[in-house]
């Protein structure tokens, strides 16, 4: 079941953020590997995202095998000069954390929503977190794709999930993403990188 593993995995990277230990890479990777087949289950309008996040992870996944934390990534591409470049380890954790963002935004439109489409919460989330970062082509064919979207029913049903099940797993990544969302924006702030670019 995708929403269990993710609730857990986030439950773990969570707990580490609030005992204000270092987030190991490594872990955080293996998190967000649970989130990447939700993006397959929203259909045509989130294709892009899925490609382009499961690389990023992919990147943090294998760079988790030479460095240990996300400060570390962050800290080795200020050394490198290369925080801005395109496929460094600190772009892609952006990209990643944007990807978490989305996915916590739509979990807390579906909740929020009645009805059976994904259309308005998923529209929501996308213009919320995403759109401020694509250029009009991409935003158009988004938003094109919006029709695509499966249904609440057909969306729980790919995740194997019922009502209440998918509630509760749902509203744990909320609350446990959050935090963890908050502590990869601390690590921009504190090095002065920014988190809009």
């Amino acid at each position: 079941k995708p929403l269990t593993k993710i609730s857990e995995s986030f439950k773990e990277l969570a707990a580490t953020v609030n005992s204000q230990a270092a987030v190991e890479l490594a872990a955080f990777s293996r998190a967000c590997s649970y989130v990447s087949p939700l993006f397959g289950c929203l259909g045509i309008a989130f294709k892009f995202a899925e490609m382009d996040y499961v690389a990023k992870v992919d990147d943090l996944a294998e760079a988790s095998k030479s460095i240990l934390t996300l400060q570390s990534v962050i800290d080795r591409d200020i050394e490198g000069n290369c925080v801005r470049k395109a496929g460094s380890h600190t772009r892609n954790l952006l990209r990643v954390k944007r990807g978490l963002d989305m996915v916590r935004v739509l979990f807390e439109q579906i909740l929020a929503a009645e009805g059976n489409s994904l259309k308005d919460p998923a529209s929501k989330a996308y213009t919320q977190v995403f759109a401020p970062h694509h250029g009009w082509a991409i935003r158009k064919a988004v938003a094109a794709g919006m029709y695509a979207l499966p249904t609440r029913a057909q969306l729980l049903r790919k995740l194997n999930e019922d009502e209440t099940s998918a509630r509760i797993q749902m509203q744990d990544y909320i609350t446990t993403s959050a935090p963890v969302i908050l502590y990869i924006d601390k690590l921009f702030l504190s090095r002065e990188l920014g988190i809009d670019w």
